[in-house]
Parts: structure tokens; sequence; C-alpha cells
């Protein structure tokens, strides 16, 4: 069985909320139609009630899979809005709110954000730059933490590591060069996230072109300012650097090069690039020469889970882009 397979029948146990903001889009609402036609998640449209329940007839769907959320009326949109309001964490006022619910990524949202779904899924009719706009704006950042970020999944054929052929990886997608603050942000992230997805005790490896002091440079200074900056934050998890990518996941290259004792050398099973060109390029030769298929990226860093796909996933990444979510969202709540 597949990880996905696995994530999969995860979901399944335990059916999360999902709002979709971009109900019309064609691939959107048959992934919506199909992960919850199968119990993997209880679908929420977001939008135009009147035009959502004709694409639904016109598209042969069977409308009580979904629950539609009409973004015109008035009574529950008001609810939301007390609700809202009233948070500690609230950045917006009633009337300021009002407005900007007009858009159905910040209705979805906002109803994210009082409990009444517990993932936003979008990316598709909305930019990576709308969505993280309004999930910093609506659902907020963990305490503690700096920088939205992204966190991939890699399954390699033929890796033999620390979890079998599963690597997690980031940040391959989001922060451009991050500062040694948001860097740390980044390890901390992505420890949180293959812990409630996966259910691993994560060994978090920060990686770059020097293991302990070998080699010299400003990258390498931001590496290690960020380890300690990570370990300060979080003690209870084990981050450890700064090792080249050998020594962090192959345990005879970390027994030659990593002479302390050492939780995470040789047998990390999450990497943290020091910025986005190693990151891209990275995740580019792990799925071109290692032929690997790789899920994601997750966003990470919002105190609820949003998800930003891509404009050009198919309708089966899409689905499983849902499931990921939805297993993120179920663990978050433990």
């Amino acid at each position: 069985m597949s990880i996905l397979d696995k994530l999969y029948e995860k979901a399944k146990q335990n059916p999360q909320r999902v709002a979709f903001p971009e109900a019309t889009n064609e691939k959107m609402m048959q992934a919506a139609y199909e992960t919850g036609k199968d119990g993997y998640i209880v679908p929420i449209l977001v939008g135009d009630a009147d035009e959502i329940k004709k694409l639904v007839a016109e598209r042969g769907y069977d409308e009580n899979v979904f629950k539609i959320v009409d973004i015109n009326e008035e009574g529950y949109k008001a609810e939301l809005i007390e609700k809202y309001v009233a948070l500690p964490t609230s950045l917006l006022k009633e009337k300021a709110l009002n407005r900007r619910m007009a858009n159905p990524l910040y209705y979805a949202m906002v109803m994210q954000a009082v409990d009444e779904a517990d993932v936003t899924f979008a990316g598709i009719d909305n930019t990576t730059g709308d969505v993280l706009l309004a999930g910093q704006m609506i659902i907020g950042m963990k305490p503690g933490i700096k920088t939205i970020s992204s966190i991939g999944l890699c399954d390699i054929p033929g890796y033999e590591g620390s979890e079998g052929s599963l690597l997690a990886v980031g940040d391959s997608a989001v922060c451009t060069n991050p500062s040694a603050e948001e860097l740390a942000s980044i390890a901390i992230s992505a420890c949180d996230t293959v812990s409630t997805l996966l259910d691993w005790e994560p060994r978090c490896a920060m990686v770059c072109y020097s293991t302990l002091g070998s080699g010299q440079g400003e990258l390498i200074d931001k590496v290690t300012e960020a380890l300690k900056i990570a370990n300060e934050q979080r003690p209870d998890l084990n981050i450890d650097g700064e090792f080249q990518l050998d020594a962090a996941i192959v345990p005879e290259v970390a027994a030659k090069k990593v002479k302390r004792e050492s939780k995470v050398a040789g047998k990390a099973n999450v990497v943290i690039w020091p910025d986005l060109n190693v990151g891209n390029v990275a995740v580019k030769l792990i799925q071109q020469f290692g032929h690997a298929n790789a899920y994601g990226p997750m966003l990470q860093g919002f105190n609820k889970i949003v998800c930003d796909c891509s404009r050009g996933a198919p309708v089966s990444e899409i689905k499983g882009n849902v499931v990921i979510s939805a297993v993120r969202a179920a663990g978050s709540k433990k």
C-alpha cells in the first residue's frame, strides 16, 4: 500500500469539513464530489448557491453529497461575522469583514476561523499570493511562527531511509531567501506537519554545503543561527545540523562526518533547505533522476490548515492534496 493509499484510509476514519471557495471550477467541483462521495471528506461548496446548484445538476452530481453555503444569505453571514469579530485574534472589524466576505475565499476562511470548516482548499482561480494574504489576514499564524512556508513529501523508489522510501523536504515553494529566524520557523513547522500528517517522530536536518564547520560562508552562518533559534524555541524537537545532505540521511556518511552524538545525523526524515534555489533544484532532481512521487507543496505556519494547489494540477492530484489536507486537519486537533 502506497503512502497516499494509507492517507486515504486515514482520512476515511475521520472525515473533515473542507471548504471549497472555488466551487464552480470544474476540476475543483469534481475533486470535491469524488472525495466526498467516497467518504474521505465532507465537502462544503462556498459561493452563489443558485449558480453552484445549476452546475452541480448540469455536471450530473448528486447535490446531497455537498453542503452548499450561499455567500448571499445574510442571516448565516451575520452569524459568522459576529463569531469572528469576537475572536481574540481577529484583525478585522465588522464592516471591513463584511466587504471582504463578498469574496468566497475570505468567506470560506471566516467559516474555518470560527470552526464551521476544518480546511480551506483553493489555488486554481486564486493565485498563491491571494491565498497567502487571505490566510494571514483571516486564519492568522501559529504562535511563535514568523513565516508561511511549505513542505513536500517525496516517495523515492530505491531509497531506504529511516522512514523507508519517504523523505519530507522544505521549503521548496514559498520562501525565496529566508532569514535565520524564518528558517527556524520553517524547520519547526515542518516537524509539526509530519507529526500530525504521518505520526512520525520528526528528525529534522538543516542542510547546506557544510557539515559541522567543514565549510565557511554567510549561508552556513545563517543555517547555524537558524538551528540555534529553532532549538531555543522548541527544545522538544529533534532538529540538528548543519549537515550536508549525505550526512543527514546516510548512516555510513554520518558515522564518518559527525563526530558527536546526534539523534538526526544519518537518519533524518525531514530535510530543510537553506533557500528556495536549493529547494526547487533539489526537488526537481529527486523527481527527474530519482523518479520520485512528490506530494505537496503543503502550506504550513497558519493557525489552521490552508491549501494552495497548483493551477495546472489534474483532478487526481487535487484529490490527493484534499485528502492530505484533511488528514493534517484531523491530526492538528489531537
